[in-house]
């Protein structure tokens, strides 16, 4: 009998894992459709409480709906005309300033490829050599495409939110029937989290924010060029949780190499831009979080590396709120409330 059991267990083990497996495997082969579907759902709880506001203050559903979408409106409106000065200012640079910034990276390529042994045939351009070996010309279509996949996705994503805010998909409903089986605590753990995501969205936000505002500052401060454009840049990177911080304060520090001759201000540069990231990332978003955002560094990096795999950029900027809900569900069923411990113990991020 116990044998039998065993078995049983064995099978039904290996069959969850292939269903867990394909799970996965439908969510990149359709994620077109899911990407959308999940920015679209974590807008949707985003601008849910304003949504109830707007409803006890007598307004018809459709009239806040427009609301909502006005609000949206506005936000990429405002985007809009922060790329366009941040495009303003490359194309009305000096020419100077990409002749100053050839030499200077031909002479620290130049460099680089001494201390390795790299010998190039020919005596073509530093650049252009490696441009061409990297294939960014011919990579141009594929920006192109990029773009185009952007905006749809983009434009996607706002139709499943407002669907999405309109009820026409309830979430209550669907954790009530695959999960808890009591009404009560469904709406008990989507209440918890819609509060939850909807923090963290803000809290992500208003980091960001201070971040590009504080890139650019350092910018104008010392006189590197573009300051509008790094603090967009900074803004959009630093929604990737670990990775994106170090990226943007790599990159502008590289770029300021073109710029500032000496390296004490070069180093300078590099310390404060290092502590803009560390006082918004590592000081100010951790005490707005509080602890139901606190994950190890090992839950953070298996979820960065498991859902950039399967979305790309998409997965690594949904991976901790996709994360987050997870653990919050965790928390609420006893035999996995382990687990969910052990995603928070140890380093926190």
């Amino acid at each position: 009998m116990s044998s039998s059991l065993n078995n049983l267990n064995r099978t039904n083990n290996l069959l969850l894992i292939m269903v867990v497996v394909l799970v996965f495997y439908l969510l990149k082969i359709l994620s077109f459709i899911f990407i959308p579907l999940t920015f679209g759902m974590f807008m949707a709880l985003l601008f849910l409480p304003i949504m109830r506001w707007l409803r006890t203050k007598g307004l018809p559903k459709w009239l806040s709906i427009g609301v909502i979408i006005g609000i949206i409106a506005l936000i990429l409106k405002l985007f809009g005309e922060l790329v366009k000065l941040s495009s303003r200012e490359i194309i009305n640079a000096d020419s100077h300033f990409f002749q100053k910034a050839e030499s200077k990276f031909t002479l620290l390529i130049g460099n680089v490829e001494s201390f390795f042994g790299i010998e190039r045939i020919g005596n073509d351009n530093v650049l252009l050599h490696y441009l061409s070996q990297a294939n960014v010309f011919g990579n141009f279509g594929n920006t192109l495409d990029f773009i185009g996949d952007t905006l749809t996705m983009a434009l996607m994503t706002i139709f499943f939110g407002v669907l999405l805010l309109m009820d026409s998909f309830n979430f209550e409903r669907v954790l009530t029937k695959a999960i808890f089986k009591s009404k009560s605590m469904s709406i008990r753990t989507f209440l918890k989290i819609e509060k939850d995501i909807a923090r963290f969205l803000i809290v992500k936000f208003l980091v960001s924010f201070g971040t590009g505002v504080g890139f650019s500052i350092a910018c104008y401060s010392f006189d590197v060029s573009f300051p509008i454009f790094w603090g967009v840049f900074a803004f959009l990177i630093n929604f990737v949780q670990m990775v994106g911080s170090v990226i943007s304060v790599v990159l502008l520090s590289i770029f300021a190499f073109v710029e500032i001759e000496a390296y004490t201000v070069l180093l300078a540069f590099s310390l404060t831009i290092t502590g803009v990231q560390v006082l918004f990332g590592a000081v100010l978003e951790p005490i707005f979080m509080g602890k139901t955002f606190s994950l190890n560094v090992v839950t953070v990096l298996v979820m960065l590396m498991l859902w950039g795999f399967i979305w790309g950029v998409p997965g690594l900027i949904m991976a901790i709120p996709i994360t987050v809900i997870l653990k919050i569900i965790l928390e609420q069923i006893p035999s996995t409330r382990m687990m969910a411990e052990m995603m928070s113990g140890g380093s926190k991020v």
